[in-house]
């Protein structure tokens, strides 16, 4: 009798250890098993409809925003280099407040001129520049005087230590013709930005082409409406160059 116990104790020792295994190898394959998935939730569903949506969208071939973006940008740029220059003997006081000064002598930060002082017209052929601290003064001489697009020769005041009295001298001929070649070249400048945004047009509607997301007629209709768009941004350039060159010429 106590063989048989000793017997099938040793049985169960042999048996525990295998049927451990088993159950160690069945989670490892459960685990690993390719088959099952985690189980998608509504969001997931919403959010591969709306990827769907995207793909399928049809584009609009006479959407033309980013074209006239474009040419607005250059327009406005064009509006801002011409104003910088001198008409008439007339001098816009944003040329003085865009300039550049070194407080620290050899430092290579600067500050802008208009956040250091006031530029005021006093009237005829001269500016006054109120300067908020005495000891920008100096400075801020420094940086008009050493602007060689400027020439110009700020002088103290003589009752006010923090103020500047700048004479705007007339136009000579030389400045007249450095300045109409100014214009014409920033004309230049527009030009090159509105053949940029034409250009970019010009990839989209490829694009739809090769991809047959638009019929071959809305496709020759917006090839004509875009060049029509450019040619009024063509146009509106030369318009402004040439107000600004009469302007000049008659000074």
């Amino acid at each position: 009798m106590h063989t048989r116990i000793l017997l099938r104790a040793n049985a169960l020792k042999q048996l525990i250890p295998r049927a451990s295994a088993q159950v160690e190898c069945s989670l490892a394959n459960f685990s690993s098993n390719p088959v099952l998935f985690k189980k998608k939730t509504r969001a997931d569903r919403e959010k591969e409809e709306e990827s769907t949506e995207e793909h399928t969208e049809v584009e609009d071939p006479y959407d033309f925003s980013t074209l006239e973006d474009g040419i607005s940008k250059a327009l406005d740029k064009l509006k801002n280099d011409l104003s910088k220059l001198r008409t008439g003997g007339r001098f816009n006081p944003e040329v003085l407040e865009n300039l550049r000064v070194h407080l620290i002598k050899d430092s290579k930060a600067s500050e802008r001129l208009g956040d250091l002082a006031q530029v005021l017209p006093k009237g005829g052929r001269s500016l006054m520049i109120l300067v908020g601290e005495k000891e920008h003064v100096k400075p801020i001489v420094s940086a008009i005087q050493g602007s060689r697009d400027l020439n110009l020769q700020p002088q103290p005041d003589a009752h006010n230590a923090s103020q500047l009295n700048v004479p705007i001298p007339p136009p000579t001929k030389e400045s007249r013709d450095l300045a109409l070649a100014a214009a014409s070249k920033a004309g230049e400048a527009a030009n090159v930005g509105i053949r940029n945004a034409r250009g970019a047009m010009q990839k989209r509607l490829r694009a739809m082409e090769l991809k047959k997301v638009v019929r071959p007629d809305d496709l020759k209709k917006a090839h004509k409406e875009m060049e029509k768009v450019v040619e009024k941004g063509v146009a509106d350039v030369k318009k402004s160059v040439d107000a600004a060159r009469k302007t000049m010429e008659q000074s």
